[in-house]
């Protein structure tokens, strides 16, 4: 069983038992999420579409972890004009273990 959720402006196909990465979400770690934005549920014989969400369905998870991904360098440059900057980003992430899909 899978499904597709929508959180952070993006959407993660997820299944029970997986362990995924979201932009950061306020919690500590072992506090449990509940995701209720879920487009489709699948089931191997089943396929339930949202139009836009189900509104019965919700998919369960707990934070594993709270963090930061590498930090990605940004460079501008303008060429024969003297100018550049050099600069560094490094993006919060929230690690989440899903527990349940319900329908």
């Amino acid at each position: 069983m899978y499904a597709v959720v929508k959180t952070g402006g993006k959407q993660y196909r997820i299944s029970e038992g997986e362990v995924f990465r979201v932009e950061k979400i306020r919690g500590e770690i072992g506090e449990q999420v509940d995701f209720n934005e879920v487009l489709m549920v699948s089931d191997r014989e089943k396929v339930k579409i949202g139009t836009p969400l189900l509104p019965q369905a919700s998919v369960i998870g707990e934070i594993v972890r709270q963090g930061k991904a590498k930090k990605i360098i940004v460079f501008k440059q303008k060429r024969r004009k003297n100018y550049h900057r050099k600069t560094g980003h490094r993006q919060q992430y929230t690690e989440i273990r899903i527990k349940e899909i319900k329908l």
